[in-house]
């Protein structure tokens, strides 16, 4: 009995493929006409990094709780692979509404290159959706702050009120806000929600020994994190 293989696109899962000769091992190569990538087929079951659906399998286990290397393990990938996977990535967040009701706003710490080398993220978040509508890496400090307010700004993004903590850097960044409202009993929602990232990514745990060693791939996770929180039915 034969099986048969339907090849896609490492890339863009386009099934418009040509054969591309042969590789050193002899193995047959693969095109795709639509982005031009080449590859090996999903039928090269010794290099298991080639299949086709091996970078969604990547981003799915980040989202999950997975570092580079427990990934390593699990599916026998080399580590090289997966940072390729995440190099690849294009994982953005957009959001789904020009104007929203409240914003609430808030902060924490992440590491990247070793413990005491702390990256803050701060963002906006919309409590009735669910949705992070966006962030910025940076320093604990106004300037982060003044840079989260021009990021809304350049999604052209409206609200009626800003909700944050008594942190003065988040007070005098939305002081010109319609309506602030300040305290830690109007950022409850977002509180429970920087729990579900330190649950979801694994960079993002508070003690925890993973952690990037560079800040490059440390965003390229975090994106694909936030997009598979504001997507959860395309994860």
């Amino acid at each position: 009995m034969k099986t048969e293989i339907t090849l896609k696109c490492p890339s863009c899962q386009e099934l418009n493929i040509k054969k591309n000769g042969f590789n050193g091992n002899h193995k047959q190569k693969y095109r795709c006409k639509t982005c031009k990538r080449c590859f090996i087929g999903d039928h090269a079951l010794n290099n298991k990094g080639c299949h086709s659906e091996s970078d969604f399998m990547i981003w799915r286990m980040i989202v999950n709780g997975c570092s580079i290397r427990a990934i390593s393990r699990i599916m026998a990938y080399s580590r090289a692979k997966i940072q390729a996977a995440l190099k690849r990535s294009e994982h953005q967040i957009t959001p789904k509404q020009k104007h929203y009701d409240t914003l609430q706003i808030d902060e924490f710490h992440t590491f990247v290159g070793h413990k005491k080398n702390k990256v803050w993220l701060i963002y906006a978040y919309h409590a009735k959706t669910g949705e992070i509508v966006a962030f910025v890496w940076g320093k604990r400090d106004l300037q982060t702050a003044l840079a989260l307010k021009t990021r809304l700004k350049e999604l052209k993004v409206t609200y009626d009120r800003i909700a944050s903590d008594e942190w003065d850097a988040f007070v005098n960044a939305f002081s010109d806000a319609d309506d602030q409202w300040i305290g830690k009993q109007h950022t409850k929602a977002i509180e429970g929600n920087n729990c579900r990232i330190r649950h979801r990514l694994s960079r993002a745990i508070r003690r925890s020994r993973c952690f990037s060693k560079t800040l490059f791939y440390h965003i390229k996770a975090f994106n694909i994190g936030f997009w598979a929180m504001n997507n959860p039915k395309q994860v």
